[in-house]
């Protein structure tokens, strides 16, 4: 893991694009062969539609992933659902079209108007920078786009930089007794780019031995409102549970909600589901990865509490995988089975089957 992140100049640059798709403004990206300017569909009105086309209309730049559903992309592209695919832009494409385009939530309510037609992707680098620029901003991966100027233009390296878990640091802590354990101290981190915040519980006393540590990605439906759907609530109550028992846990709270695509995005996967798609197929269709969280995330947070190994409370190889990865030692996988109900076991076999989990 890097020891610092991006240097201030570039860190403001990519908050500030970021914050300009969020309030449907347009944003400059960059590569080494040229440059674009991209509004976010999600957020454009028909007013700044028509000031970002000009005398021209903007084409439309969705991912691999949704792109299939249009019969733009094959598998080999539909594979990395995040790799950008330019749309031509017809004269009917308005706003409306674009966004029903751009999000297949409404496939079933408005027929998609076609055919399409797949451009070359120029600049690709800085394209495919775009989508991940409204990945961050919390938004689909879909976005109007054109020509722009390389001055003042974000590039895939002021990304990576921004989005570097070493900006990460410990901004308070303090005791905080839980139900499951009275002895637990609360410890939030914030990240100096974006100010985005994860917390940690730590519960009972260091015991010389590795911490029973669980990842635990946010969920407002599972942890919060009970929902049936997915297995987070209880897996969150029973990991305190296992934590208390042992005398010696971390809890690392993850602000990465729906596998890292974000509350909003989680709710349209939850409407592509309805109409029977399972959990990876809905994430990508929607232009996101099957899993997008940042595994690096939680082990900057172990790191900032001085725990280098770990025996981590998961059923998923990919959080041992990726804690590793990033220098944390997991001593021991622990099984964690909690909340099997009739709603969620199409969930619970498509975690098995097609992501791994070792239910």
């Amino acid at each position: 893991m890097s020891d610092g992140s991006a240097p201030p100049g570039e860190s403001r640059k990519v908050a500030r694009a970021i914050d300009a798709l969020r309030r449907g403004w347009p944003a400059a990206l960059a590569d080494e062969t040229g440059a674009i300017r991209v509004l976010a569909i999600e957020t454009a009105t028909a007013e700044s539609l028509a000031a970002f086309d000009g005398s021209a209309l903007a084409d439309i730049m969705i991912g691999a992933g949704r792109a299939e559903t249009l019969k733009l992309a094959n598998q080999l592209e539909a594979a990395r659902p995040g790799a950008p695919v330019r749309v031509r832009r017809e004269a009917w494409h308005d706003l409306s079209a674009a966004t029903a385009i751009a999000d297949p939530a409404f496939d079933l309510k408005e027929p998609l108007k076609g055919p399409f037609r797949a451009l070359a992707v120029q600049y690709p680098e800085a394209s495919a920078a775009a989508l991940k620029l409204a990945r961050l901003a919390g938004l689909l991966p879909a976005v109007f786009v054109t020509a722009g100027e390389a001055a003042d233009a974000v590039t895939a390296a002021d990304i990576e930089a921004y989005d570097d878990p070493a900006g990460l640091t410990i901004a308070a802590r303090a005791k905080l007794p839980v139900a499951t354990a009275e002895k637990a101290e609360i410890v939030a981190f914030r990240h100096q780019a974006d100010a985005a915040e994860h917390i940690a519980l730590l519960i009972g006393s260091p015991s010389g031995t590795p911490p029973l540590v669980r990842l635990h990605s946010e969920c407002l439906t599972g942890d919060v409102l009970a929902s049936l759907k997915c297995d987070c609530g209880p897996q969150l109550q029973g990991a305190l549970a296992a934590m208390a028992e042992e005398g010696w846990g971390i809890l690392l709270y993850l602000r990465q909600e729906g596998r890292g695509i974000g509350l909003v995005n989680k709710l349209r996967a939850y409407a592509l589901q309805d109409q029977g798609f399972d959990t990876v197929d809905a994430n990508t269709r929607l232009g996101f990865a099957i899993d997008e969280r940042d595994f690096r995330v939680a082990a900057r947070m172990l790191e900032l509490l001085g725990q280098s190994g770990v025996r981590l409370l998961t059923n998923n190889p990919e959080k041992v995988a990726g804690l590793e990865a990033a220098g944390i030692t997991v001593t021991e996988r622990v099984p964690h089975k909690h909340g099997e109900n009739p709603h969620n076991a199409h969930y619970l076999s498509t975690k098995r089957d097609r992501t791994g989990h070792q239910l």
